[in-house]
């Protein structure tokens, strides 16, 4: 098998389940409890928050451990939101945001709020001027993610976060495609608030975090016994906990490397397929996108097909991204970039992990030529543009 969707998850690594064993089996007291086993489990979930917090520059008390990216999302944006309602009702994103975000704020409309949704235009990333352009006087919270789950592209997120400093209105960054795939320092990238998952960095599903700068203040949108400083009340995940701190670890010693091995992948992938493919083209900027992800589209194929070849092949890829891979409809991302839904329909998302090789590369280009040559031999579009 050669796994290319890393974006969607990734496989948990050896070193990140020996350090949860022990808080499954041997220390699996409740952290609040004040005996032995309680308290070993406390103190593994502060050396997480430390590893955490060293990953992203953030001070230790400023990590609030969530149960994943989607909780941290909605604990940033409704927790600012309902903080500040008397203040101002205006929220802005754009419109390339994942679900977790997106959907937030389409309730947040049906709570009386108003969101602007900005463009990102055709090399899919949000423009500094427009951003500027959407603040009102009522305007309490701008969350614009650092990048793309689906094309990769990076967002100009400092420059976004200098100008809601300015206006003294609230930013937040869902970073969960970003974090321990490029440098994110939450003081360098101007934040309040900043969303990571520990399923993409080689950590456990169902834990992540969100980093709240001191001073900042939400309301608190889960109720229960005040865990996480009242933001995730409930029992907390110490193994999860300690699974996604090593992964942060690990992601923060191996980041350099990473960077340039999977920029490397990705770039000889893309020029390999462009350059043998016909009308097969990249979607999103070039080099303002993270170093694994490439997102590509070939006229007259059907990306779900495409999927399904390629599986047969031995081949995981996707067509964008895995929370709405069941929807049918073309993918809001890519329409936001101009394409049509056609077009849409075409394009295959491949993102590269540490654990993939050149061979892998070559493999799977091989497998892509092939699988679109069949598609495109049943094809009428194909057939008639021919």
């Amino acid at each position: 098998m050669i796994y290319l969707d890393h974006a969607a998850t990734t496989p948990v690594r050896d070193e990140v389940v020996k350090e949860m064993e022990p808080y499954f089996i041997k220390y699996f007291g409740n952290p609040s409890t004040y005996y032995k086993i309680g308290r070993e489990a406390k103190k593994a979930m502060e050396k997480a928050r430390v590893q955490v917090a060293e990953l992203i520059g953030a001070k230790p008390e400023e990590v609030i451990f969530t149960n994943g990216g989607t909780e941290s999302d909605n604990a940033a944006i409704k927790g600012i939101a309902f903080k500040n309602k008397k203040k101002g009702n205006h929220i802005i994103t754009s419109v390339i945001e994942h679900p977790a975000v997106d959907e937030t704020c389409k309730y947040l409309e049906k709570q009386g709020f108003e969101v602007t949704y900005l463009p990102v235009y055709e090399e899919g990333i949000v423009r500094v001027e427009d951003v500027k352009s959407a603040i009102r006087d009522d305007t309490i919270l701008i969350t614009i993610m650092h990048a793309n789950n689906e094309i990769g592209t990076i967002q100009p997120i400092a420059e976004i976060g200098k100008i809601a400093k300015e206006n003294n209105i609230a930013f937040h960054s869902d970073a969960v495609q970003s974090v321990g795939k490029i440098p994110v320092d939450v003081n360098d990238l101007n934040v309040d608030l900043l969303s990571l998952s520990s399923h993409k960095i080689y950590g456990p599903k169902g834990v992540g975090a969100l980093f709240v700068r001191k001073g900042v203040r939400l309301e608190e949108v889960i109720h229960g016994g005040g865990q996480e400083k009242n933001l995730n009340s409930g029992t907390e995940n110490v193994p999860g906990m300690v699974g996604l701190g090593k992964a942060c670890e690990i992601a923060k010693n191996e980041l350099n490397h990473n960077i340039t091995y999977l920029t490397q992948l990705r770039d000889d992938l893309t020029d390999k397929i462009l350059n043998s493919i016909e009308k097969s083209y990249l979607n999103g900027d070039l080099k303002r996108r993270v170093p694994g992800t490439v997102n590509l589209r070939f006229t007259g194929i059907e990306g779900e097909g495409l999927v399904l070849l390629l599986d047969g092949k031995g081949i995981c890829a996707a067509t964008g991204s895995a929370c709405s891979s069941k929807k049918l409809e073309a993918s809001p991302v890519l329409k936001a970039i101009g394409l049509e839904d056609v077009d849409s329909h075409g394009s295959l998302r491949l993102t590269f992990g540490s654990e993939n090789t050149p061979e892998d590369v070559d493999k799977t280009v091989e497998a892509i030529k092939e699988s679109v040559a069949k598609l495109r031999a049943m094809s009428p579009i194909w057939n008639k543009k021919e």
